[in-house]
């Protein structure tokens, strides 16, 4: 999958070019006074709290922001919190709440619409990014992972005890996996695997109470609502335990590139056919972006066909020619490799990188950004596609690009009660439609979020319906927000919640009510809970 990096809030634009935050000094400095009876000394509390009078204080924030559009946002944490052990993050929740002050967990910082580290009421940041150790269990083959790490440092501690052991998470190796493994998590072995979260065994939770609960003393409903329910709603997870997954020796990866003048519609419109019936060891991903024509001074648009199989290229090529012959795959567009060097591949790193690259947290670029999802049940006709190429034409929007990410396999084996993700049988694949630009003014974003908006309704017809289903992990603040202050119905967050989750956002609902009755850990799109009304 394409490393979608970060978005931005949509419905505060104007805020975000208005608002002026000023608040009282008293709520900063009795936080921090709470803190500090909880560290032993001022110099251990220097090392973990960060203020705006800190020089550190700038850097961190910037660090994990991955979207250029935020850089200057004013919607700002009163103090970052980067705890180096669970008590450090005890201490955070308990004076956030006996002063009144919101949290934000930071894992990786790619929440699409920056919900990890801004809010527009005064709010405490806890940055996870001081606790990303990974212990891999090679002969159990599982690992306990800090919710810290990025996707990266996980595959590079795998791949140092073993290369036939793998994890069924994103291809992006800096995203975190705090939110990455609560929305779900799908990569490149999808339909082999499932989700991030179909293979989370166990976790370590601090609950609003600052209580350290493990799957055991959570409780199963507490331990679903987790794997898949998103990010902050629940409590801070501070670790996850893994089921580790085994892989040939040797896999296989091809990237064919097909244009307009090439066939490039018909071909994907044969893939929706294909793709997710294919045995379950191949995912095809589809990326589609603009890109200059052959004929000087013109665009057209490029389908780029991605793949990895988990076998040799032998045992793919006869696949291939008896499923999707139109796509013409010979042995030269293949590569076969070991896993972890899959792992560079799709994350687009040269073959002769070290492996070290991996535990960069640094994405190579950091665009302005704005995405959407929908779930697909029927294929799209061709006219569908060449209306989305007209949109792609528009000369004033700069990156137009869309992925299709296949489903099927393990992904129909799974209920869609099981966790809760369900978009599980009878979709063929996921869409996400986005937009990136490099100019800075704010006419340009409003331009391209316009823009991006005008192709989700083009849609419309013919993506899911009622619900219209979209991935939490991408999260989109157009569906619908939550009440920062004061209260949200259950018809209001409903609106969104059942795109993310249909039938499943009631028991979330009554799992959030159960766990934090006060609706402490929230924002503009957390699961409610119902004591709060």
């Amino acid at each position: 999958m394409t490393c979608l990096k970060a978005s931005m809030l949509p419905f505060l634009l104007c805020l975000l070019v208005s608002f002026s935050w000023i608040i009282p000094a008293h709520p900063r400095e009795d936080f921090l006074k709470c803190l500090s009876l909880h560290f032993e000394d001022s110099a251990a509390m220097s090392n973990v709290v960060h203020t705006p009078n800190n020089s550190s204080y700038g850097s961190i924030l910037q660090f994990s922001i991955r979207n250029l559009r935020f850089n200057s946002s004013e919607l700002k944490p009163l103090v970052i919190v980067t705890p180096t052990n669970a008590s450090h993050i005890q201490a955070a929740i308990l004076c956030s709440q006996r002063h009144n002050l919101q949290i934000r967990i930071r894992s990786g910082g790619h929440d699409f619409e920056g919900l990890s580290y801004m809010a527009a009421v005064p709010f405490v940041l806890i940055d996870l990014i001081s606790l990303r150790a990974v212990n891999v269990d090679a002969t159990n083959r599982t690992a306990w992972v800090q919710a810290g790490a990025t996707l990266g440092e996980l595959y590079y501690s795998i791949s140092e005890k073993s290369r036939t052991l793998a994890f069924p998470a994103g291809s992006c190796p800096t995203i975190g996996v705090g939110g990455h493994f609560s929305g779900g998590g799908h990569g490149t072995m999808v339909r082999k695997f499932g989700l991030a979260s179909d293979n989370v065994i166990d976790a370590h939770l601090i609950d609003s109470k600052g209580r350290i609960l493990d799957r055991a003393s959570m409780g199963e409903d507490l331990f679903w609502a987790i794997r898949g329910g998103g990010g902050q709603s629940f409590g801070v997870v501070v670790a996850w335990k893994i089921s580790l997954v085994e892989v040939p020796s040797t896999v296989t990866m091809f990237s064919v590139s097909r244009t307009l003048e090439q066939n490039a519609t018909k071909l994907l419109h044969r893939w929706q056919y294909v793709a997710n019936t294919l045995p379950e060891d191949i995912v095809i991903d589809v990326l589609v972006t603009r890109v200059n024509s052959s004929q000087e001074g013109n665009t057209t648009i490029q389908a780029t066909f991605f793949s990895l199989f988990l076998g040799e290229v032998d045992q793919l090529l006869p696949v291939m020619q008896g499923s999707f012959p139109e796509l013409g795959l010979v042995k030269d567009d293949c590569f076969e490799m070991s896993w972890i060097e899959s792992v560079f591949y799709t994350g687009g790193f040269t073959s002769n990188a070290s492996l070290d690259v991996l535990l960069n947290r640094t994405p190579r670029s950091i665009p302005r950004f704005k995405a959407k999802s929908d779930y697909v049940k029927e294929p799209l006709p061709e006219i569908a596609f060449e209306g989305i190429w007209e949109r792609f034409f528009e000369e004033d929007i700069e990156v137009p690009a869309l992925i299709l990410i296949p489903y099927g396999g393990k992904m129909d084996e799974i209920s869609e009660s099981s966790t809760p993700f369900p978009h599980r049988a009878g979709n063929l694949y996921v869409l996400v439609s986005s937009v990136s630009w490099s100019e800075e003014s704010k006419e340009a974003s409003r331009r391209h979020v316009a823009w991006i908006r005008r192709l989700y309704s083009y849609l419309t017809t013919y993506v899911s319906n009622n619900p219209r289903e979209a991935y939490v992990n991408y999260r989109d603040l157009d569906l619908g927000i939550n009440n920062l202050t004061g209260t949200t119905s259950y018809k209001q967050a409903s609106i969104w919640g059942r795109k993310y989750f249909k039938n499943n956002f009631e028991r979330l609902v009554r799992v959030k009510t159960e766990v934090d009755p006060t609706n402490f850990f929230r924002n503009e799109q957390s699961i409610p809970s119902l004591s709060s009304w």
